[in-house]
């Protein structure tokens, strides 16, 4: 890995530039486990509320088989230089019972509305308690930017 001149980011640097990500970029990778049958990981679209993260995934999915028994997981940015991962627990939301605002800005922000689809989704919010950003090797030390759902300075 070629880590030649990038400058290490003070953590208000990191948590800005991580939170523009989260408000820009379309997908994440979520990772659930499930106590017998292990990890399970799977790309989705996301939605940053400010707050927490949104996502949308079929009613009989793995997924949220998984999260109906261990609501902890892991998300991760596609991006395996510029590194942001969330940790945190899922809340999961039958498509007619989400907030409204939530699934109104997911559809504004993908064109696409689960809640117009034949079949059942559920909208999944996740409270990150910790985030990791990092840019390379130069970044690992500091590289925690929230704990226990408080960003650090």
């Amino acid at each position: 890995m070629e880590t030649t001149g990038i400058v290490r980011r003070p953590a208000p640097e990191r948590i800005r530039d991580a939170l523009e990500r989260l408000v820009t970029e379309r997908d994440v990778w979520l990772s659930t486990a499930h106590p017998d049958h292990g990890p399970h990981q799977v790309p989705l679209w996301f939605l940053w509320d400010g707050r927490a993260v949104w996502l949308c995934t079929g009613a009989t999915s793995v997924t949220v088989r998984n999260l109906r028994t261990e609501p902890r997981v892991r998300l991760a940015l596609p991006d395996t230089f510029d590194v942001v991962l969330l940790q945190g627990d899922a809340e999961c939301f039958p498509d007619q019972e989400v907030p409204a605002a939530a699934a109104a800005a997911f559809a504004d922000k993908f064109g696409w509305d689960p809640r117009a689809e034949e079949g059942s989704f559920v909208y999944v919010r996740v409270l990150p308690s910790t985030v990791r950003a990092w840019r390379g090797e130069p970044e690992l030390r500091g590289r925690v930017i929230m704990r226990d759902g408080t960003w650090l300075d």
